[in-house]
């Protein structure tokens, strides 16, 4: 057998992702010897967060301000405990959400400016609350050049820090064992792949940064949302391919607190990717679903009520699928709402933000961005396109290898829709477009929003149908910790040496966005709890 490669480190961080990044950046700042381990290539470091859209939810911002938009930390967390609805046993979740709305702006904000990262001008709304009051005021702020670009700035300045000597990368290190003595955490090991050769590490405190459970379909399935019945057949996978909640496991073995797993922020636009990742089966895209558009079930009804339109109440979108007997969804539009109003989040696919070109991305916000819908249209199995309705819905049929979705059903459905629009807006008595009518008060919807468009429009053509399924992205839930990123034993004392930060730890708290996020503080509180952690370690 081989023998296990030995090492010692100040702090071993478990997770390349940005809350480790985070992590180690702060504790270099205090010149601590850091060993960062990532099960995955170098070429992907960042995780998740390096292919994601890189909005970051500050309260009361430069942006904010100069837009006029007033906001406190006392408006974020009436907004905040209003989405998350905390039980009375929610007692770190809520801490948490009132240290973040507090620390935001200088913490994290101000934080990454100091690193380069830039926003773009215009704030987005998004989660504005349906049933449940959400986000009062626009809070989204989108990192010029997508997570990639935030990424990007931060692992420069990893490798350009005065104290880089102090931090050694570790990638294709796979920790499978927390090794303790004498009631203390005192390193971990595990192998390195591919080849298997074990190693251990040894150090003064260890931080778990190791993403969620929702790269595991199974788990998520295992700990799926009780009152919502059977998980979908189909789930689409929207996470890291590492995020398998192993290290929960380790940290529950040595009697350590996690709590809310049913808790996920899984989204209801997801198709298959057109280049799925070979280690990530069911490799899936999240869309952002075209306000316009009609979202239906499999049978063609119109969902709701109120009907569906996304930016309000994610988890009320999900529900609402969820609650059919098959638990797929479709969306009906043409080619007109679809080059207007169609995106797909994250970096991957928007090319003109991540490379930070002013010219393309103004000209797809204006004109729309039809080259991208071409391109799905042509490689996602979920798009169908017709010149007709009796056209479409025997294309629809065909893709699912039933005959569910009725023509008569759908054709009544977008009917009723279309003659609302021909009535004008004094007479509109439909809530989405009343929603319409609402968004495009706002300067960044109005832009990205098209004007009361009807479905069969015959200039608008052709018709367009999208298959949508669950997508799997984040986990609310995880191993609990106090202010100080701790991990919490099942009586709630910390245990030593031991540290969580990121989705591992339900973004602060094992579950500091309770039921809802509202957007924007999942790349947020990994900053923040990673700097916590570290400042805490510092502090000793």
């Amino acid at each position: 057998m081989t023998s296990a490669k030995k090492h010692r480190t100040g702090v071993a961080i478990i997770g390349g992702g940005l809350a480790g990044i985070a992590t180690a950046l702060e504790l270099l700042d205090a010149n601590i010897p850091v060993a960062l381990l990532d099960r995955d290539e170098e070429s992907r470091f960042g995780g998740l967060a390096r292919e994601s859209f890189g909005g970051i939810f500050v309260v009361d911002s430069p942006q904010q301000r100069r837009l006029g938009i007033k906001d406190s930390p006392e408006l974020a967390l009436r907004d905040w405990l209003a989405f998350a609805e905390f039980g009375p046993e929610d007692e770190w979740p809520r801490r948490w959400a009132e240290q973040y709305v507090h620390r935001c702006r200088d913490d994290v904000y101000a934080w990454v400016r100091q690193k380069g990262v830039r926003f773009f001008p215009v704030v987005h709304w998004v989660e504005r609350g349906l049933y449940t009051p959400g986000n009062s005021v626009p809070r989204f702020h989108m990192v010029w050049g997508t997570g990639y670009w935030l990424i990007q700035k931060l692992i420069q300045a990893i490798e350009n820090h005065p104290n880089r000597q102090r931090l050694t990368l570790h990638f294709r290190h796979h920790v499978t064992q927390l090794m303790k003595n004498g009631g203390q955490i005192t390193g971990c090991a595990g192998e390195v792949e591919p080849d298997g050769v074990p190693f251990e590490m040894e150090a003064d405190a260890v931080v778990v940064a190791s993403g969620g459970i929702n790269g595991d379909l199974d788990l998520v399935r295992r700990h799926w949302f009780r009152e919502w019945g059977d998980p979908p057949e189909t789930i689409l996978n929207g996470s890291h391919h590492f995020a398998r909640g192993e290290l929960h496991q380790l940290v529950e073995k040595l009697g350590g607190q996690v709590t809310h797993l049913d808790r996920m922020w899984n989204y209801a636009a997801g198709v298959h990717h057109p280049r799925p990742h070979p280690l990530r089966p069911h490799h899936g895209l999240s869309l952002v679903p075209p306000k316009s558009a009609l979202w239906v079930n499999y049978r063609g009804e119109r969902l709701g009520p109120p009907p569906l339109v996304s930016g309000y109440d994610t988890r009320y979108l999900v529900y609402q699928i969820c609650r059919q007997p098959k638990k797929y969804s479709w969306q009906i539009l043409n080619w007109k709402i679809a080059c207007k109003e169609l995106a797909i989040s994250g970096a991957e696919f928007n090319d003109s933000i991540r490379e930070r070109k002013w010219l393309p991305f103004l000209k797809h916000l204006v004109m729309g961005n039809p080259a991208l819908v071409r391109y799905l249209i042509e490689h996602c199995p979920d798009f169908v396109v017709a010149d007709t309705l009796v056209e479409l819905v025997e294309k629809m049929n065909a893709l699912t290898g039933t005959q569910d979705v009725d023509l008569a059903t759908l054709e009544r459905t977008i009917t009723e829709y279309d003659d609302q629009i021909e009535r004008g807006p004094k007479f509109f008595n439909d809530d989405q477009l009343r929603r319409i009518a609402h968004l495009r008060q706002y300067r960044g919807d109005r832009v990205r929003t098209c004007k009361f468009q009807k479905i069969l429009d015959p200039r608008a053509r052709p018709l367009i149908a999208i298959r949508e399924f669950i997508l799997s992205r984040k986990s609310l839930g995880g191993i609990q910790t106090d202010l100080q990123s701790r991990v919490l034993d099942r009586e709630g004392n910390p245990i030593s040496n031991l540290f969580a930060v990121g989705e591992a730890a339900g973004f602060g708290g094992g579950g500091i966005h309770g039921w809802r996020a509202l957007e924007g503080t999942f790349l947020g509180n990994c900053i923040l709890t990673g700097r916590v952690a570290a400042q805490a370690i510092v502090r000793g």
